[in-house]
């Protein structure tokens, strides 16, 4: 087998969520394997911040600044990447927000709609604007970032995430295989990557983290190491080879899968 499978020279890929954490990563992976990324991100200055990390190491990114939950910014995107890079060969769907964690019935309506209006409405809007571009010209490879939660539930006696989230993440998986099953003859591909607990980098729990006492803390991260079979939490830089994997042709045959990337999770 040789390694020009996995190149990506040439190919153009849209990362949502490119600001911080795994989308991040992601977008840095993909350029270093030959992608020309074009980062988006509703923060400014997070996504500038990604692109200048991509360029300073002599790969190609460009910025694009929309939020996955505006129909009215999304509904040109398609032409908007026609018109500055010509086609769309991958497209990452990224963004997303975590609750505060609550049980079902402490969690208000309003927090529910809003984690389902950008987990789950925001990858729909995203894909219904960029697919027609990538059946003009010529296919591609969709990659949803999922996660653990929406794979089974987890409650180790307090609340670590909540069900809008779970509700969403299964939502996301899906859609991935409805997805694959309608454009497959269009040569788009589409799967879904379901990440474990990470490390450092994310951003997408900082909001509620604080709030934290230290006790909290160490019982949230007990409950996650004694669950993970690998005794750590994931770096976000590890998902950098299974996100080029799915976006070049060495996985030119795997469509509508859900991929575990949890340090063994999910095989307990």
């Amino acid at each position: 087998m040789s390694t020009e499978l996995f190149k990506l020279d040439g190919k153009v890929a849209l990362v949502t969520g490119a600001g911080s954490g795994l989308g991040r990563e992601m977008a840095i992976g993909l350029s270093a394997a030959g992608c020309d990324v074009v980062c988006a991100d509703r923060e400014r200055s997070w996504v500038t911040e990604t692109v200048s990390i991509i360029q300073s190491r002599g790969h190609k990114a460009s910025r694009i600044i929309f939020d996955v939950t505006k129909e009215d910014e999304i509904a040109h995107l398609g032409r908007a990447i026609k018109s500055s890079h010509g086609k769309l060969d991958v497209l990452v769907n990224n963004a997303g927000v975590a609750p505060y964690p609550k049980r079902l019935h402490e969690v208000d309506a309003s927090d529910w709609r809003r984690v389902v209006d950008v987990n789950l409405n925001g990858p729909f809007l995203v894909m219904r604007a960029v697919i027609p571009l990538m059946m003009e010209t010529g296919g591609g490879s969709i990659i949803n970032v999922a996660s653990l939660i929406g794979l089974g539930g987890f409650y180790p006696g307090f609340p670590v995430s909540g069900v809008a989230y779970a509700a969403t993440k299964a939502g996301l998986a899906g859609m991935t295989k409805q997805v694959a099953a309608e454009y497959a003859k269009d040569k788009i591909r589409a799967n879904a990557i379901a990440p474990g607990w990470q490390g450092a980098g994310t951003r997408l729990a900082d909001h509620f983290k604080a709030d934290w006492s230290a006790e909290d803390r160490e019982r949230f991260e007990q409950a996650i190491l004694s669950g993970t079979p690998m005794g750590r939490r994931g770096d976000a830089k590890e998902l950098q080879g299974l996100v080029i994997y799915l976006a070049s042709d060495a996985s030119s045959y795997v469509t509508g899968q859900i991929i575990a990337h949890d340090g063994g999770w999910t095989a307990i």
